[in-house]
């Protein structure tokens, strides 16, 4: 599993990237890749060593595990992997994340609890590992991939936007706890970006589903840069986004829950309005 990098260039600083078979997660590996870090990619789906091959054209050393960090021991089983490269993580890119839309009463349980254990479990569990061997070397970088949805009641989305609440909390918590040391925790906060997130929610027919997107690639750039420069968070993508997100500050919580609604409810993309706030 880990031939790729047997004899690897320890003068590059090694990223970590979860859920980067495609997307968000995708696209920030093909940033770290270009300046100058070497690689370990995850994710649990069979499209990771694709992309893999993909990353290494940008002159990157990479090593691709694929992993269901869902699973009670994924977290294990990756960190065994950091661990057998011999090189300290410089940075990590804590991306791994699904959705799920419908109504909470109708969904199935297990279809959310494995939400909560990917977006939240996992990522707690991962960054409990991570923290401390930077610690070690007072010196270390943390993006965290949120969502404005963090700012929105999450209407037909109920869970999945209560976990990027969750990650929203844990990063600046984490902010505070880390400010007198080395290490810079970012959270990335993406808007509606064209990846396969919807369709795998099944909001395929939602006007969220259908609206016009943004780019992952510049989502990418974005939240590298800011963990880059030590943000504590960056509102990325377009100035639409952007916008949503100041108009997300000053809405009653009643008010955005009902546009969350209109714009998550299954059904909605018949619809001919499309009015509301959305999220990634």
């Amino acid at each position: 599993m880990y031939g790729y990098l047997a004899g690897m260039d320890d003068t590059k600083p090694l990223a970590l990237v979860t859920g980067a078979s495609s997307g968000i997660g995708y696209e920030l590996a093909k940033q770290f890749a270009e300046n100058g870090y070497n690689l370990l990619l995850t994710a649990e789906n069979g499209e990771l060593h694709q992309a893999a091959d993909e990353i290494r054209a940008h002159g990157a050393q990479v090593e691709a595990v694929r992993i269901d960090l869902a699973e009670p021991d994924g977290v294990d089983r990756l960190y065994a992997a950091v661990t057998a490269l011999g090189q300290p993580v410089a940075a990590a890119a804590l991306n791994a994340g699904v959705a799920k839309g419908g109504r909470f009463v109708e969904n199935e349980l297990v279809d959310e609890l494995r939400l909560i254990d990917l977006n939240i479990t996992s990522t707690v569990r991962l960054t409990k590992r991570l923290l401390p061997d930077m610690l070690a070397r007072d010196e270390g970088k943390v993006l965290f991939t949120s969502s404005i949805a963090a700012l929105l009641p999450g209407s037909y989305q109920a869970v999945y936007n209560a976990s990027k609440s969750f990650l929203q909390s844990f990063a600046q918590a984490l902010q505070e706890e880390l400010k007198d040391t080395g290490l810079t925790i970012t959270s990335l906060m993406p808007g509606p970006t064209e990846t396969e997130i919807f369709r795998r929610a099944g909001m395929a027919d939602t006007k969220v589903g259908q609206q016009k997107k943004d780019d992952p690639a510049k989502v990418a750039k974005d939240g590298f840069e800011a963990l880059m420069r030590g943000k504590k968070k960056i509102v990325a993508g377009s100035a639409r986004t952007r916008a949503q997100t100041l108009v997300s500050k000053i809405l009653p919580d009643s008010v955005k829950a009902a546009a969350h609604g209109r714009m998550a409810e299954p059904g909605s993309a018949d619809s001919s309005a499309d009015k509301g706030t959305s999220e990634n």
